[in-house]
């Protein structure tokens, strides 16, 4: 079973977080941030991962350090249920629109940690969300599970459309990319350059 069990515990922070890569999409989010919460759960619906995430943060600050550390312990968990990534499809790419929203998604599970992030919000909040936060949920993700991810907003105005197509994309993408790879089973992705 590809699954992860990450308990992380610091001043700001208490998270509990489990993962199944070969779910059903089942979410048991509780943030503290209703907006994260929503955005997990489509994450992981999409991505058809069990997720479940419990944290207790210092909200009355903001929403900056429940935001980067439940991205740290996501990347955690899929680092740790990939284990040497034996046999993964390794590359995967989404195009996901929503309404007047289109956004391309793409990854490599390199071993080598890069954002590309080319995501431009009309706002700077939703609700009592700061909207600059999305880039860094995704930054302390691949700080975490090394991989080569981009985003790009190929067209969009509403901010709360162009932030759920980035999440439902990447779960989609993320999905793509761990899944099993039937005509190489054996291959590990490298980490000293391309295969």
């Amino acid at each position: 079973m590809r699954a992860s069990s990450i308990a992380r515990d610091t001043r700001e922070t208490q998270i509990q977080l489990t993962l199944e890569l070969d779910g059903t999409g089942r979410a048991e989010i509780d943030t503290g941030c209703g907006f994260l919460d929503h955005m997990l759960e489509l994450f992981a619906r999409h991505g058809d991962f069990d997720l479940s995430v419990a944290c207790r943060g210092d909200t009355r600050v903001d929403y900056h350090h429940t935001t980067e550390d439940i991205g740290i312990c996501l990347g955690l968990a899929f680092t740790e249920a990939l284990g040497d990534k034996r046999g993964i499809r390794r590359y995967g790419q989404f195009l996901l629109p929503m309404d007047e929203t289109l956004v391309l998604c793409a990854i490599d599970l390199s071993g080598r940690d890069y954002l590309g992030w080319g995501i431009d919000l009309p706002s700077s909040r939703v609700g009592d969300f700061d909207t600059e936060l999305a880039k860094e949920f995704w930054l302390a993700f691949v700080r975490n599970c090394p991989a080569a991810l981009h985003v790009r907003q190929l067209s969009g105005e509403n901010t709360h459309h162009i932030l759920e197509a980035v999440f439902k994309g990447l779960g989609r993408t993320l999905k793509e990319a761990v899944a099993p790879d039937e005509k190489h089973p054996n291959d590990i992705p490298s980490t000293k350059g391309v295969l």
